[in-house]
């Protein structure tokens, strides 16, 4: 649950900082390679996008990293992005190699891209906007989050 009692949606959820590049690079590469169409996107920066933070312990004005959500369950750090790479597919799915190696280690290195991820990709001032063709799959401000 999360933000005023709201149980967790049954779609999966990508919730990323929508005003990091390396973020919306995902969103697209998530957009391009999700043969499902089921992901629902939210920004950290919205109302809910801040309630999925708060509930999984990130603190929504300084992210480390972002949260996915699948079958109920909330994964943050290096096990949401070997998570959401495994669901989605496509060209990085390999990167599940990566599951070898002890959370420590896997989260140590994320964190160190994460931590760096403005300086390295860049920041925009605005967070990134869907398509029209796409938009349906994003929780935008206004938007009532589905259930």
């Amino acid at each position: 649950m999360w933000g005023r009692g709201r149980a967790v949606p049954d779609a999966p959820v990508y919730m990323f900082d929508g005003h990091c590049v390396l973020c919306s690079r995902g969103v697209r590469y998530v957009l391009e390679h999700d043969a499902t169409r089921t992901i629902r996107f939210v920004t950290i920066q919205s109302a809910e996008g801040r309630a999925i933070a708060h509930a999984n312990g990130v603190d929504p004005d300084k992210p480390r990293t972002f949260v996915w959500i699948h079958e109920g369950k909330a994964t943050t750090f290096s096990t949401a992005a070997l998570n959401l790479l495994a669901f989605v597919g496509g060209p990085l799915r390999w990167m599940g190699v990566f599951r070898v190696l002890p959370k420590p280690v896997r989260d140590f290195l994320y964190a160190r891209i994460a931590n760096n991820r403005y300086r390295l990709f860049g920041r925009t001032r605005e967070c990134f906007l869907p398509d029209p063709e796409t938009r349906k799959r994003f929780v935008l401000p206004g938007d009532p989050f589905p259930s």
